[in-house]
Formats: structure tokens, C-alpha cells, sequence
């Protein structure tokens, strides 16, 4: 159960609300459409961020680096998680793939940090410094996926010293292992808190 949340120095960190994660016709939907179906992951993401503006958390909109021709030409490492991308174009800019969902995009008062190369929504980001100028301590994590971007976002969050809560039914994973090991393995060794939707609701 979700702790009561100090809402002035709070923020919900909203990972990758594109159209090719979130849309059925996107092009990554059939990877995570079992599991979002079965944790009822629409739904639960409008709820939550509804409940969070409602309460006057800070949304941060956190978004993946979006395709571009030659984006990794000359890279010594990219990983495989950079090449799939880059072999798929997922994201890409000028598409309706890298376009934000129309159910969860930014609103007036919302932050959008710069975009993402890897996994952690902090990395050779703004991400940190947008909070820190806000006075915030603690982040809620939603969005896509569970098992790598908001994994690593949390984990690189606690190492700044942020409070991190997951709310393991507002976000998806390729597999119910894949979730399992994202809420019920690795998250306990490094979230403060680990929550349903509804306990998050409940606590603001």
C-alpha cells in the first residue's frame, strides 16, 4: 500500500506515451498487447494520470529518442536494444508512430524532458535537472516497459536520491515473466514503494 504522498515535492514520470507503444496499430503494441490487455493498461494509465493532475503532481512527459536516418552511424557500441529500434524506425520523427497517443498527451502544465538514447529516462538527459528545479524528491513510474525503461529510470533515480514508486499496473512487458521479474524480483531491491493503480489513487 502506497505511503501518503507529499505532493509538492512529487512528480509522475510518464515513459514513452507514443503511438507505436501505445496504439494497436503501432508497431510495438503486438509485443505488449497480452499483457496490457490483461492488466487493463489504457485504463489505468488515464486514471492515474487524471488523479495525478487532479491532485497537482508535476507530469513529466519522459520520451525515447525518436528515429532518424544515420542516427547510429559511426557508434562504436550501440546496443541491441538500439539497433531493433533503429532497424524498425520505431519512433520515427515526422510519423504517426512518433507522435504522443492522443489519450496521454502532454497537457499545459506538464514538463517534457529531452529524449532518451538508451533505457534510463536520466541518462545524457534533462530529466534531473527539470526535477530538482521543481523541488522534486520522489517519482511515480508509468508507462513502457516495465522490465527496461522504467526499470532503469527507477533504479538511476535512486541512485540520485529520488523516492521511487512503480505502479505495476499502469505499464506492460513483453511476457507475464518479463513483469513478474520487473515488480516481484528486481523491483523490491531498489522502489520504495510498489503499487497498483488503485492503492495510488487511494493515497493521494
Amino acid at each position: 500500500m502506497a505511503a501518503s504522498i507529499d505532493i509538492s515535492r512529487t512528480a509522475l514520470l510518464f515513459v514513452d506515451p507514443y503511438n507505436d507503444f501505445l496504439a494497436e496499430e503501432g508497431k510495438l503494441w503486438p509485443m505488449v498487447a497480452s499483457v496490457a490487455t490483461e492488466v487493463d493498461l489504457h485504463a489505468n494509465l488515464k486514471a492515474v494520470t487524471a488523479a495525478v493532475r487532479k491532485a497537482g503532481i508535476q507530469v513529466v512527459i519522459v520520451p525515447h529518442h525518436r528515429w532518424q536516418p544515420g542516427d547510429l552511424d559511426g557508434w562504436d557500441h550501440p546496443n541491441p536494444y538500439m539497433l531493433g529500434g533503429y532497424d524498425r524506425q520505431i519512433f520515427a520523427v515526422g510519423t504517426w508512430g512518433g507522435e504522443w497517443h492522443p489519450d496521454f498527451a502532454p497537457q499545459e502544465g506538464d514538463l517534457i524532458c529531452t529524449e532518451h538514447w538508451g533505457s534510463s529516462g536520466f541518462a545524457n538527459t534533462n530529466l534531473d535537472t527539470l526535477l530538482k528545479q521543481k523541488g522534486i524528491t520522489r517519482v511515480i513510474l508509468v508507462g513502457l516497459i516495465a522490465n527496461t525503461c522504467l526499470e532503469s529510470t527507477g533504479k538511476y533515480a535512486v541512485e540520485l536520491g529520488y523516492h521511487v514508486t512503480l505502479v505495476r499496473d499502469a505499464t506492460a512487458a513483453a511476457s507475464a515473466d518479463a513483469m513478474r521479474c520487473a515488480h516481484e524480483i528486481n523491483g523490491p531491491t531498489y522502489a520504495h514503494d510498489i503499487v497498483s493503480s488503485a492503492e495510488l489513487i487511494a493515497s493521494l
